[in-house]
């Protein structure tokens, strides 16, 4: 197994997959590493729905342009009934940040098992909330394709450049 800073140095969007399934014992150890997230107050309000179907995997398809045809698609999001209400700002929900720790995950732990995926925010979530008939309660804050990755795949132009450290962090 990669250490961690080689595995998220390593890991990049993949874009173009092989049409090859992802196999259930893969998929099950990516969600558990979705069940291993800590969020706020541990109330664990992250909810993942896996498209594997042809049927499901189109009907995203024809509301986002980007799920490269993945054969399989994890839509991420959370249960604002379950999600923390906490101080950052007056009646601030975490189910963002939440979802966001999962998806990292997820994304990790796909590349981890030898899987490529994109973090992908270009939908609308209440188009999607509404086509997948979704409870009033949950919202869908991100898409993660999954698979092999094609043949020739590479990381984008912009995959190693970074800000300096010093503009990054300030230490105070």
């Amino acid at each position: 197994m990669n250490s961690f800073l080689e595995l998220a140095k390593e890991r990049y969007s993949v874009r173009d997959f092989k049409p090859d399934a992802v196999e259930d014992e893969k998929i099950a150890k990516i969600l558990e590493a979705g069940l291993a997230v800590p969020t706020a107050r541990n109330n664990q309000p992250q909810k993942i729905y896996v498209l594997k179907s042809e049927e499901a995997r189109k009907k995203l398809a024809e509301l986002s342009p980007c799920t490269f045809d993945a054969p399989v698609i994890f839509m991420v999001g959370y249960d604002s009934s379950l999600a923390a209400v906490g101080r950052i700002a007056e009646d601030y929900s975490f189910g963002d940040i939440d979802s966001a720790i999962c998806m990292t995950h997820l994304m990790l732990a796909a590349w981890d098992l030898g899987l490529g995926s994109c973090w992908v925010g270009h939908f609308m979530a209440d188009e999607v909330e509404k086509a997948f008939a979704l409870p009033e309660n949950i919202r869908i804050r991100a898409l993660l394709p999954v698979g092999y990755a094609a043949d020739g795949s590479v990381p984008g132009p912009m995959h190693s450049a970074s800000r300096s450290m010093a503009d990054v962090v300030t230490e105070l």
